[in-house]
């Protein structure tokens, strides 16, 4: 090329150079439907314990891919129907997307929506990968990526949220201490599991809370035509038959009916959270309809989404950023003892496939003990003031709360089952109640620090693509907690927490107590807007056994512990139904320690008992019964040798009982550990005087109890 040549190929080029510059901050966006249905049938189908294919399609799957561009930095969002795809597939994914696209393999994030009714593309529990179908579901998701980009033109992007609570609820429930089912290892572990609540009799309470937030991130061209909706929400899956893209399929589809009809707009709906979380809510079964048809379920999130995209501000100045973290996780291989176990069951099956749920986590036991350990990717990415953090995994609510709590961004989103298939993660704390989803096996066999590994390194990512700190994990005060700081307690434990061992003290003292094993966290509390003001949830933990524990030297003879109880236990089940105070020495009773809690079988079922040292014929008895599952304010006032029991703030009984010089308090439980609470607390505090009836009416806002 000559002298003149180039110059003008240097001229051409820093044109080039220029205009991108002038572009930067401009948004583009483009997206892209790709039908994912199997040309061959019948296919593989996973999502359940044991192998089973389908012949038939009830609906189409597809691939939904959004493309972004801020004139720097190019993204892409995939939202696929599968139940969940592994890491490698991904990988080789993303690898040929880049090649197609020039964008990093980073900046692709691609998610599965957890459809129990689409082909299998790994291999979970009975399942194996059907291995026509995985080559065609790469090379179609290698077409969605390049065809979303090659739509890229100047676009407008805007958040929305709307609260969806009624199509979404807790599935995993606490069983009662009598009642522990049998694992597949023929231990009996099993404290806690998926759907226990059908039979109400059975079960404690709810191990977790939900997260009925639906989100909305809403693409339109800068005419103001639709061009893409992200959604995100927190249920498992509805269950349908056949080939099926389940409600995820359905919504996009309606939502694109209701928005732009025959247009290329595509409306996509994300997996949120909802490893522990189901459609069913077991707290209410009058509400239950069995005959709920899916395209009905899917028609109400559409019209809640409807009602909720109209308030968004759009903007199309703004940058882009995205960040990956790839992790190596040990798995929990078996031991010695169990491999055995596993290849005895093994060597009497021969070649064919698991059939029943022992077969089914021998073979995984094989499959753990030759991994031992894998490689799991987390992303975080910021569009303006939007953000999106991943995990890999089927994630319990909690983990999505806690990410969405600390994120820098009050606009942000969490999608699960994003780049692997990783399995169940529970909170560590709540591994030690069992269930299925914490059976060593590929469907649920990270280490139990997973879930806290992740979410950090969630939050760890956010911080980065945002450049600002993440947010602290705190509750505003509505007016009953400043009743309650106004009265000056000596301690105050809000019970707020995400997570133990620390109960923090909000009374400013530092006592911060200390929460046992057996605990779970984060779930409804009493009085959200009189605790927490109007935009925030009250919180509060589970008692599963465990109790909280602290030190208070300087009680004194004239004190009140004052808190909001919420009983799991039936009235018959044991002597007593729980204890929910206690002053003595650990691991024992002494004859000059307190006690307070509910009767049961031995006593006064269901009313308030107090118990002065260790023998239970010296009990003091309220007259009302206190209902099951329901909140209720309880107070113990001690002035000197007086004791006085309130119960939603009025006088439920008066004795006498010799003062107690034990430092050592326990909530949630006995001393002895003999029938601790099963169910919830919230807001305790101890105040260093004898509160007067009218401050103790004042703290149990009698009207109104949840």
């Amino acid at each position: 090329m000559n002298r003149a040549g180039r110059a003008i190929g240097l001229l051409g080029i820093l044109m080039t150079i220029a205009a991108a510059r002038v572009d930067a901050g401009q948004l583009q966006a483009g997206a892209a439907v790709v039908d994912i249905t199997p040309e061959k049938l019948p296919v593989l189908v996973n999502g359940g314990m044991t192998s089973r294919s389908l012949d038939r399609i009830r609906t189409r799957i597809h691939a939904r891919a959004l493309a972004l561009s801020d004139g720097e930095h190019r993204l892409v969002i995939v939202v696929v129907d599968s139940c969940m795809m592994g890491r490698v597939l991904l990988d080789d994914v993303k690898a040929l997307a880049s090649i197609r696209t020039g964008i990093p393999t980073s900046h692709l994030l691609i998610s599965a929506t957890h459809a129990h009714s689409a082909p299998a593309s790994m291999g979970c529990l009975g399942t194996d990968a059907d291995p026509d179908y995985v080559p065609y579901l790469r090379a179609k998701l290698v077409e969605a990526i390049s065809t979303a980009v090659s739509r890229l033109e100047a676009a407008e992007i805007g958040f929305a949220r709307t609260m969806a609570a009624d199509f979404t609820a807790l599935r995993q429930w606490i069983r009662r201490p009598d009642r522990i089912a049998d694992d597949p290892f023929g231990n009996k572990t099993v404290r806690a599991n998926m759907h226990a609540g059908a039979n109400p009799d059975d079960v404690t309470g709810e191990a977790g809370p939900e997260d009925p937030e639906l989100s909305l991130i809403s693409v339109r061209t800068k005419a103001g035509a639709p061009l893409a909706v992200l959604a995100n929400f927190s249920m498992h899956y509805f269950g349908d038959s056949d080939i099926s893209a389940d409600y995820f399929g359905l919504f996009s589809e309606g939502l694109k009916q209701q928005l732009a009809p025959g247009s290329e707009f595509v409306a996509m709906m994300s997996h949120g959270c909802s490893g522990d979380i189901w459609r069913r809510d077991y707290r209410q079964p009058e509400s239950w309809n069995p005959e709920l048809k899916i395209e009905d379920y899917s028609a109400g999130l559409v019209s809640l989404a409807m009602s909720a995209l109209p308030g968004i501000r759009y903007q199309s100045e703004l940058s882009l950023a995205m960040s990956e973290e790839r992790m190596t996780l040990a798995y929990r291989v078996p031991d010695q003892q169990r491999l055995e176990w596993a290849q005895r069951i093994l060597n009497s099956m021969g070649d064919r496939l698991p059939s029943d749920q022992v077969e089914v986590y021998a073979r995984e036991q094989l499959l753990l003990h030759e991994a031992q350990n894998t490689e799991i990717v987390v992303q975080a990415l910021r569009i303006g003031d939007i953000a999106i953090a991943t995990t890999p995994n089927e994630t319990y609510a909690v983990t999505g709360l806690k990410i969405k709590a600390a994120s820098p961004l009050p606009k942000t989103m969490v999608i699960e089952l994003a780049n692997g298939g990783d399995g169940y993660i529970p909170p560590p704390e709540q591994h030690a109640f069992g269930g299925y989803n914490t059976w060593a096996a590929r469907s649920a066999g990270l280490e139990v620090t997973a879930e806290p590994r992740i979410a950090q390194a969630a939050i760890r990512l956010l911080e980065q693509v945002t450049g600002q700190s993440r947010r602290p994990w705190t509750l505003p005060e509505g007016p009953a907690a400043a009743r309650i700081r106004q009265l000056r307690p000596l301690a105050w434990w809000r019970l707020n927490e995400f997570n133990g061992p620390m109960a923090a003290d909000a009374g400013g003292q530092q006592r911060h107590a200390h929460l046992e094993p057996g605990i779970t966290y984060y779930l409804e509390g009493p009085e959200s807007v009189e605790f927490c003001g109007p935009e925030a949830v009250n919180r509060c933990p589970q008692f599963v056994g465990g109790r909280l524990t602290a030190r208070l030297e300087d009680l004194g003879s004239r004190y009140t512990v004052s808190m909001w109880i919420w009983n799991g236990m039936p009235d018959n089940s044991r002597d007593v139904a729980g204890w929910l105070y206690s002053r003595d020495h650990n691991f024992g009773l002494s004859p000059r320690g307190e006690h307070l809690g509910i009767g049961g079988t031995s006593g006064n079922s269901g009313k308030l008992i107090y118990q002065f040292g260790s023998d239970p014929a010296r009990q003091l008895a309220g007259r009302t019964v206190i209902p099951r599952w329901t909140w209720n304010h309880v107070a113990l006032v001690r002035d000197g040798e007086t004791i006085r029991l309130y119960l939603n703030g009025q006088q439920e009984a008066q004795g006498q009982a010799q003062q107690v010089a034990v430092d050592e308090v326990f909530l949630g439980g006995r001393s002895d550990n003999s029938s601790n609470w099963e169910g919830r607390l919230d807001e305790i505090a101890v105040f260093p005087d004898a509160l007067s009836s009218t401050d103790i009416r004042s703290l149990s806002l009698s009207a109104g109890r949840q």
